[in-house]
């Protein structure tokens, strides 16, 4: 079992950055592929990014890519996202989770309550 929590979203300018932060728990966090999400009010949760558990292998969306990164640190259990740029577009609940290295949602077993992200315009 992993519990997650997000915490370093907010209120942002367009252009502007935040560094988002998922704490993990649990003896199995290590072993799993961490990935990012968002969801936009009446949008479906849309893949942003995934690390695996050695970190040597991400992934991205083309939306995000060269904008946001993705890292981690075991043993910490820590996930992070760094976002850089960012449009209004960008506005959404902001997830982590824990499963499969994967863009889709069905392959991650594990989330956070999410973070709320709005970029002002």
């Amino acid at each position: 079992q992993v519990q997650l929590i997000e915490s370093g979203g907010g209120l942002v300018q367009a252009g502007g950055s935040l560094r988002l932060s998922c704490a993990g728990s649990g003896r199995t966090f290590s072993s799993y592929t961490m990935g990012w999400f968002r969801q936009a009010p009446g949008n479906a949760r849309e893949f942003l990014a995934a690390i695996t558990w050695s970190s040597e292998s991400v992934a991205y969306a083309d939306s995000v890519k060269g904008r946001f990164t993705i890292s981690r640190d075991n043993a910490k259990k820590m996930v992070w996202l760094q976002m850089n740029n960012l449009k209004a577009d960008d506005t959404a609940v902001y997830y982590c989770a824990a499963g499969l290295f994967s863009n889709i949602t069905d392959a991650y077993n594990f989330w956070g309550q999410g973070t709320q992200v709005t970029v002002s315009s």
